[in-house]
């Protein structure tokens, strides 16, 4: 299963990142939000694995889908090899709203641990990766 928030990322934090008019519902709603992090890395997922993955049911998950693919920022389509499960794909216009909400969720994790020392920010970071470990 893949995780990617929390990402505690390393680096210089980056101006804040806006949301569109266009896609204000995808920044306040946390399963859209959700949905683009998780197909963020390129790889694409038929509906139960992208509702594991955000932890929702399938059946919950098709009217997300139905409103990302409206707004363009999904594909779905057939597996190869297995026509009846349903393929989600990120295109063009998702892959650079999910990397808007990844950049955000990084400058927000900049800003929450600034003010942390050093060895707090690690000891956090090593605390997360076991839990991510642990749920996988």
């Amino acid at each position: 299963m893949h995780h990617p928030l929390p990402s505690l990322s390393s680096g210089p934090p980056t101006p804040p990142c806006r949301p569109s008019p266009r896609n204000s519902r995808i920044w306040t709603s946390p399963r859209p939000r959700s949905t683009l992090a998780n197909l963020a890395d390129g790889h694409g997922r038929t509906v139960s694995e992208l509702g594991a993955a955000v932890g929702t049911r399938p059946t919950t998950l098709t009217s997300v889908l139905d409103r990302l693919e409206r707004r363009g920022h999904i594909s779905r389509g057939a597996r190869s090899g297995d026509r009846r499960a349903v393929l989600v794909e990120l295109t063009p216009s998702g892959r650079r709203t999910a990397a808007r909400i990844r950049q955000a969720f990084t400058d927000l994790e900049h800003h929450a641990l600034a003010a942390l020392p050093a060895e707090t920010v690690t000891a956090l970071r090593t605390a997360l990766q076991a839990l991510t470990e642990v749920s996988s």
